[in-house]
């Protein structure tokens, strides 16, 4: 195998660099987690399913890979800005249902959305209230030196650490202008790393603390965490590029203040794009739970689209380019993933469901396409150049069915397509909301297949007409033989 080497953007620089562990051998990476407040929808996904093509990348390419996932369940306020009330508290005011209940609902949830996704399990999920007790020793340690406190909280300052801000280079990415300002701040940069519970109120999730009964700040739980499971510097922090401008930044001045040095924690900063959503207007605009309604992996399952279209979806963008989406793009993606299974099962039938006698020595002319895939995968995860590798191995007649089929499964260990197990009629399209069971529709196909064999082709063209008035689209010249749709 030609081992390409793999070449990630970093954006502290803002430019591609060779991937070098702290450690041979070894990757350590560190992913911002969830805020379980609420559902997540798939614009927040994204950032999951580019975490766990890294996190794949790296394990194909031979490294011991350890992933941290956080779990944020306190501190994170409504605004990304370090402003308004925690999302946490405010979602079970609103609910009248307790935090902890609401953390634990949709925890669940996303967790379910991970596995419907393919994303592997990390090596460890870090739930920020099981850390408390370790931010409060976190922040003792640095509020002497880079701290200061006021009615509302410890805040950090953000003049004591060595170029503030570089991350998302706030002076001309507008970044500073987000932070809201609080009465008796030093800086306007400046962020809150324990939150008082105001005088007579009290929080659901409240600690005690040298600074008063409260909760600790968002930020702090990513510098804590990130440092008691992968080190004091590790080797890749990822998030969604929205973390960038102000969550990053802030967990990077906590890291230096804590080792003293200029060091940001992690050797390199990675960031996904936003997920765009078109809207009736023909404007698109970034997909946000503030905006109201918004998309969740559920409802395209309700409509009855596979969670692994999605999946694909996001990996014919690169992850650094905004992803639009719309249903109809959906589709078109669910097409081309049926196309590949279809290229699976093919690849399988022309093999008689023989395998290679040793599963782990790729033949030198599948190979060759292995290390085009690898190049493409190596050059900052050019998932979209990768995807072609299928099409081009699944052309190459003269190479044996069960070789090219290994070589598709071999690809797919990084894709995270899961195609070894996902068929071909798991992949249509019948919405939660239909009226008409599968089991239904295969008996009423039987009964005209038969229809069409005796040339009663009224009694068959009834048949389809019946299923037609129940939603059930009939697909005879379909190219894919695709026998059959409920349209969402």
């Amino acid at each position: 195998m030609t081992d390409s080497p793999l070449t990630l953007f970093n954006s502290l620089t803002r430019q591609p660099e060779e991937f070098r562990p702290i450690n041979a051998g070894e990757a350590r990476v560190y992913t911002c987690g969830p805020t379980v407040y609420n559902y997540q929808h798939i614009g927040n996904m994204r950032a999951y399913v580019f975490a766990d093509t890294l996190g794949r990348v790296l394990s194909w390419k031979g490294y011991d890979l350890t992933h941290i996932i956080n779990i944020t369940d306190v501190g994170h306020l409504t605004s990304d800005a370090d402003a308004g009330d925690d999302k946490m508290e405010k979602a079970a005011s609103e609910s009248g249902r307790s935090a902890w209940d609401i953390a634990k609902y949709y925890t669940d949830a996303y967790w379910r959305d991970i596995e419907r996704l393919n994303i592997r399990q990390p090596a460890k999920w870090s739930i920020a209230t099981e850390h408390v007790e370790q931010m409060i020793d976190f922040a003792k340690s640095i509020a002497d030196k880079h701290c200061y406190e006021l009615d509302s909280g410890l805040y950090f300052d953000t003049s004591t650490v060595p170029d503030y801000g570089r991350l998302a280079r706030a002076a001309t990415d507008e970044g500073e202008s987000r932070i809201d300002p609080v009465e008796g701040k030093r800086q306007q940069t400046d962020f809150a790393i324990w939150r008082k519970t105001p005088e007579g109120e009290t929080r659901q999730m409240e600690w005690e603390s040298p600074w008063g009964r409260g909760a600790p700040g968002w930020h702090l739980e990513c510098s804590v965490m990130s440092k008691m499971y992968l080190g004091e510097t590790f080797d890749i922090h990822t998030g969604g590029i929205d973390h960038r401008e102000i969550h990053h930044p802030n967990e990077i001045a906590q890291n230096q203040a804590h080792s003293c040095s200029a060091d940001t924690g992690a050797n390199i900063w990675m960031h996904n794009n936003f997920l765009v959503d078109r809207a009736k207007d023909g404007k698109s605009s970034k997909m946000s739970k503030s905006a109201g309604e918004f998309l969740t992996l559920q409802v395209l399952v309700d409509k009855g689209v596979h969670p692994l279209a999605y999946r694909l979806m996001c990996l014919q963008a690169h992850y650094r380019s905004e992803l639009e989406f719309t249903f109809e793009n959906l589709l078109a993606v669910l097409t081309r993933l049926k196309r590949i299974v279809m290229v699976k099962e093919q690849l399988n039938d022309d093999a008689h469901g023989h395998s290679p006698e040793n599963r782990n020595e790729i033949p030198s002319e599948v190979q060759a396409f292995i290390d085009h895939f690898d190049e493409a995968i190596s050059d900052d995860l050019n998932t979209p150049k990768a995807l072609t590798v299928i099409d081009e191995l699944a052309d190459q007649k003269q190479i044996w069915a069960g070789h090219r089929l290994m070589g598709l499964f071999e690809i797919d260990k990084v894709l995270g397509l899961g195609l070894n197990g996902l068929a071909r009629s798991s992949l249509r399209i019948r919405p939660a909301s239909a009226e008409i069971t599968e089991g239904e529709i295969e008996h009423q196909l039987d009964l005209r297949a038969e229809a069409k064999l005796n040339k009663n082709f009224p009694a068959a063209d009834a048949i389809r007409n019946e299923l037609v008035a129940k939603g059930v689209e009939i697909m005879d010249g379909d190219p894919l033989r695709w026998e059959w749709r409920i349209e969402p």
